[in-house]
């Protein structure tokens, strides 16, 4: 059996929705898994850290799935094709977890419910808001309570584009929670509610002119913006070319910007304000992908 999985990457928080939102990105990781008479890994481009079975995500969530189904013995050759970047927030990790767990389903023939997802992937990450665009697709507000999770989809207009402007600046989630506050003052809870209530419904409502307050932060922003030079002129720049709203792309480096015109542009004046302090920087235009996790047999 040779079998291709392709998974998108995705944007969490989105401004106000800390933990909460989170969308799945036209843009892919793929992987091709095939029985072999030993482990391999091969990946595109060449990571020599994801090559060693042992610090491979993917390879390690995929043979947790067929371990908790009493399979221990075979050996799978993998290619790896990387275009997620990592360490950006943009869901590298989500996304090869969600890939690992349904390999491993269907290479055990096995129908994957809700439930047995979650019983995994718990395993490698926590947020739901993350690991939910990666495998439904689409717009997702999630939540975990106990051992249960909470989710729904959300309506997202399709004229709406992704501009990613994604640093030369690697940024773990785990550092970026670090600097996070152990307490917030009750008006910043409330400020981040209103907001959040409001982007759902100027999205349903195809209010854009309401995207740009409803995208503002108090919980996690404002104690990021130092880890990223320039931060708020990368923000300036695009609301000065069109931008719709802004946010920190989940923990950082990325920053997304939402708009219905002006792409490029957009892009362009983003990577300008990173230039300004000598940071690199790519920018992908995207679009919501509404399909999440892909698998075939080839």
């Amino acid at each position: 059996m040779k079998i291709k999985v392709k998974v998108p990457a995705s944007t969490a928080n989105l401004g106000a929705g800390f933990d909460t939102l989170g969308i799945a990105l036209s843009l892919y990781n793929e992987i091709y898994l095939e029985e072999s008479d030993k482990d391999e890994i091969i990946t595109i481009p060449k990571i020599e850290e994801f090559e060693n079975p042992e610090n491979n995500l993917f390879f390690k969530v995929f043979k947790e799935t067929l371990k908790a189904n009493g399979e221990n013995e075979r050996k799978f050759k993998v290619k790896q094709i990387v275009n997620i970047p990592v360490s950006r927030g943009l869901g590298s990790s989500a996304s090869v977890i969600v890939a690992g767990i349904v390999a491993g389903h269907r290479v055990l023939n096995k129908e994957l419910s809700d439930e047995d997802f979650f019983k995994i992937a718990y395993k490698f990450e926590n947020h739901p808001d993350n690991l939910l665009p990666a495998f439904k697709g689409g717009f997702i507000t999630a939540l975990k309570e106990g051992e249960e999770t909470y989710y729904q989809k959300l309506y997202f207009p399709d004229e709406l584009k992704f501009i990613v402007v994604i640093p030369d600046l690697e940024l773990s989630t785990e550092e970026a929670r670090k600097v996070l506050p152990k307490t917030i003052p009750l008006k910043d809870a409330v400020f981040n509610l209103q907001r959040v209530a409001l982007f759902i419904s100027a999205l349903q409502n195809k209010n854009f002119d309401l995207l740009k307050v409803a995208m503002e932060d108090k919980l996690h922003q404002p104690y990021r913006e130092k880890l990223i030079p320039n931060f708020y002129k990368v923000i300036t720049n695009a609301y000065r070319e069109g931008a719709l709203g802004v946010s920190l792309s989940g923990a950082g480096s990325s920053i997304v910007a939402i708009s219905n015109r002006n792409f490029e542009k957009i892009g362009e004046a983003m990577k300008e304000a990173l230039s300004e302090v000598g940071i690199n920087s790519e920018c992908k235009i995207l679009e919501i992908d509404k399909k999440g996790v892909q698998i075939e047999e080839l």
